[in-house]
């Protein structure tokens, strides 16, 4: 992720709203593609400061009225979309007369947005119903319990509701968005890694396949995942969740519950896939030149090796978790691979 600019010269990142040195409002603008600082115009609505640009706009509703969102819509003949380009998606948001859930919904909002950017920087293909696209995508932000002085107490009225995708919904437990319980969670499921912007991708994963494999090309995936279809998905959960990760997993998966099923390994790869791309887009905003490669999957490797090993030094000197992953298995690599592939094809068909 780059840093932009103010108007006034001060640095702005992907979730201001506001510039600190000037006090403009700053939103996303979707035709220059940058946060700018916003000019509000006498009959409504704002113009963009972005002297290469100056497009009328309003703010998302979301933005406007909910204060959960930073984006912009294009003003055409006086009017505008309601939603931004990532609000659109949403089908449910969480029970705002909850004490906390706004916060919490700003928090998905925020890592939902990131998810997209690295997305439209890849180029990939989506859209919602009625839109040109072979599986729509929708969000809902959903809660089965109560927080309830630090802790949440389930609620026996409602369903279960499960962080997980479903031919092109995805949907997010507001749980996840609680720091102390999404760490909770971390432990007790013996995760290295759970965190806000890891469930979008690792989700967003399950809707490319399918989207991109799904009836198109699963005997090629089957070659580098596995068969899906033996054993079935939830025979495979069970028997996960009994025995835990064969202890060789390391050797042949991005995570150990990528060893899960050949759905979670596809899933968990093309998440790390997009940790690699997100990073590498950023240390290279940032002016690291190890982060420089030509577009390959063995530079892209290299790169976030390097980048990676560095973070990871930063981060144990501040107690921190690690970022990258010391060393990727060669099978791990093949199936890097065939991501890379399957992404590139798609930016190139659908985007022709």
């Amino acid at each position: 992720m780059q840093t932009f600019s103010c108007r006034c010269g001060n640095a702005l990142f992907f979730e201001n709203t506001h510039c600190l040195a000037c006090e403009s409002e700053v939103g996303w603008c979707p035709a220059c593609t940058n946060i700018v600082a916003l000019e509000p115009l006498t009959g409504g609505g704002y113009r963009c400061t972005n002297k290469n640009c100056g497009v009328a706009l309003m703010k998302c509703h979301n933005y406007a009225v909910e204060n959960v969102c930073n984006r912009m819509v294009v003003m055409a003949e006086g009017h505008a979309d309601t939603l931004c380009d990532c609000c659109r998606y949403n089908d449910v948001i969480p029970d705002l007369d909850i004490i906390g859930n706004r916060e919490r919904w700003a928090a998905l909002e925020a890592a939902k947005r990131r998810l997209f950017h690295t997305l439209d920087l890849l180029k990939l293909p989506h859209g919602i119903e009625g839109e040109n696209i072979r599986v729509p995508l929708s969000f809902s932000f959903m809660a089965d319990a109560l927080p309830d002085q630090g802790l949440w107490r389930s609620t026996a009225s409602q369903e279960k509701v499960y962080t997980g995708h479903a031919n092109g919904h995805i949907t997010i437990n507001v749980k996840e968005a609680d720091d102390v319980e999404r760490e909770r969670l971390r432990v007790d499921m013996n995760e290295s890694h759970r965190t806000l912007i890891g469930h979008f991708r690792h989700e967003i994963g399950h809707y490319y396949w399918d989207l991109l494999i799904k009836g198109l090309e699963e005997d090629v995936c089957r070659q580098v995942f596995g068969d899906h279809s033996c054993p079935t998905y939830a025979d495979a959960l069970e028997q996960y969740y009994q025995q835990g990760a064969p202890a060789d997993w390391p050797t042949r998966f991005i995570s150990a519950y990528a060893s899960m099923h050949p759905w979670e390994d596809f899933a968990e790869t093309f998440a790390f896939y997009l940790d690699m791309v997100a990073v590498l887009d950023t240390a290279l905003h940032m002016g690291l030149s190890r982060a420089e490669y030509d577009g390959t999957l063995n530079s892209m490797l290299l790169a976030f090796h390097q980048v990676g090993l560095a973070v990871n030094e930063l981060n144990r000197d501040m107690g921190l978790l690690d970022l990258a992953p010391g060393v990727i298995a060669p099978t791990v690599c093949d199936k890097l691979a065939y991501v890379h592939t399957l992404v590139k094809r798609a930016n190139t068909s659908f985007n022709a």
